[in-house]
């Protein structure tokens, strides 16, 4: 069975302990502080593998965690990195967090790899707290907690076009027609449970991607059938063929069709409507001529409204000529960027939430900035990167902590230390 969706627990490594030792030497008898720093917890890694089409990987295995980081040890040793977990999925697989349903990451165009959890970082040891005052200290700095989420796997495929329609039209026939690929073809309903793809290439004209939706029926965008397990592959699709039997072998009237077709996009995502449409009325090796009632009922009704109308014949090849180059020129008048979800949930944030901060003033009046939430940020962040410092940025608006310190009066080029780390303020 394909698999277009999982739900999997996802856990990054625990960073692991500082070091409390003194050094213990002949003739030294009191030596300084020794203890290592920890290493850091593994991160959980997303990465797109070509080789892949199904998440039917994460069917049957619920969770999986990256390993913890080592703590320190004697004499300065730094404790090892826990290993990085680096999952593999199909590319068009959206990341949603289970609780709240918003986007993590989308693994299409560019995104190819992309740390979802990050490992917590390794606990100082004992030498970091060493002072004027205190020269044996006997603490150290624990690790970093690892982050535990539930999150959700969707596919969504990358195509063009999509090909809808409702069962046994002839959408599969269509496809291993016009492209290279080989759906199961057979005459009862339902023979297609998982989208196909293929490439249509086209002389003089650029070639495109086209998915044969597996068949909608009435109900989909409220789960009957296998309607939610397909409707969110047309996410992604830039222009929709409509094949419908022009022949009536099936007793089925086409106008009605699509109407109950798009009613059911429009319930699904009413933006997938916006979409330029085109109909495909299929089967005209079935009827006498290339006309009959059917189509001419199909061109009064839709083409009016800008939809055009090709009777074709997905079996002998009648007509998808036309049809296709059609669909081509519609392609060139959308955009061309791909279409990539944005970001709405940031893992991180959700385990910082009402964990109180302080800020004073130091003595050379930097303002010193502390908390649990600050000290697990530094420790989940890469400060030393672009996007990580923006992201830190992020984190310090949305948790108040800028407009707290500008009510506390800080002016442009003022110190902010946090934890080791010192910046220049700046608005």
């Amino acid at each position: 069975m394909f698999a277009d969706r999982a739900t999997i627990i996802i856990k990054s490594g625990k960073g692991g302990d500082g070091h409390v030792s003194f050094r213990r030497e002949k003739y030294v008898p009191d030596g300084g502080p020794d203890g290592g720093d920890g290493g850091k917890g593994g991160d959980i890694i997303f990465e797109v593998d070509d080789g892949l089409n199904t998440l039917t990987d994460y069917r049957h295995r619920r969770k999986f965690a990256a390993q913890p980081g080592e703590e320190g040890g004697k004499k300065n040793c730094h404790g090892k990195n826990g290993a990085d977990l680096i999952l593999k999925v199909p590319a068009g697989t959206v990341i949603k967090d289970a609780e709240s349903d918003k986007v993590i990451a989308d693994m299409s165009g560019d995104n190819r790899r992309q740390i979802i959890l990050h490992g917590g970082r390794g606990g100082l040891g004992n030498q970091h707290f060493a002072t004027s005052t205190m020269q044996a200290p006997k603490y150290a700095q624990p690790g970093g907690e690892a982050i535990e989420l539930e999150i959700r796997l969707e596919l969504k495929v990358i195509a063009d076009v999509g090909l809808v329609g409702f069962p046994n039209v002839g959408k599969s026939t269509l496809l291993s027609r016009v492209t290279n690929a080989q759906p199961k073809i057979a005459n009862y309903h339902f023979t297609t449970l998982q989208p196909n793809l293929g490439v249509v290439d086209l002389d003089g004209a650029n070639g495109f991607v086209i998915a044969d939706i597996p068949g909608l029926i009435e109900g989909a965008s409220e789960g009957v059938g296998l309607g939610l397990e397909f409707l969110r592959h047309i996410e992604r699709t830039k222009v929709m063929i409509h094949m419908v039997d022009a022949a009536g072998t099936e007793g089925r009237d086409p106008i009605a069709d699509i109407r109950a077709i798009n009613k059911e996009l429009a319930a699904y995502d009413p933006e997938l409507l916006k979409k330029p449409q085109v109909i495909a009325a299929n089967k005209i090796d079935a009827i006498y001529g290339d006309e009959n009632e059917v189509i001419a009922a199909l061109r009064e009704e839709f083409e009016k409204d800008g939809i055009k109308v090709f009777p074709i014949s997905a079996v002998s090849g009648k007509g998808l000529k036309e049809l296709l180059y059609h669909v081509n020129e519609l392609l060139s008048t959308c955009s061309k960027e791909p279409v990539v979800y944005e970001q709405e949930f940031d893992p991180a944030l959700r385990f910082f939430k009402d964990e109180p901060y302080t800020i004073t003033r130091a003595d050379d009046a930097a303002f010193v900035v502390e908390g649990p939430k600050i000290d697990k940020m530094l420790g989940y962040t890469n400060i030393d990167s672009e996007k990580g410092f923006l992201f830190f940025q992020k984190f310090l608006k949305e948790q108040g902590i800028l407009k707290e310190l500008e009510k506390m009066g800080i002016q442009d080029g003022d110190t902010v230390r946090m934890y080791g780390n010192e910046f220049d303020y700046y608005k």
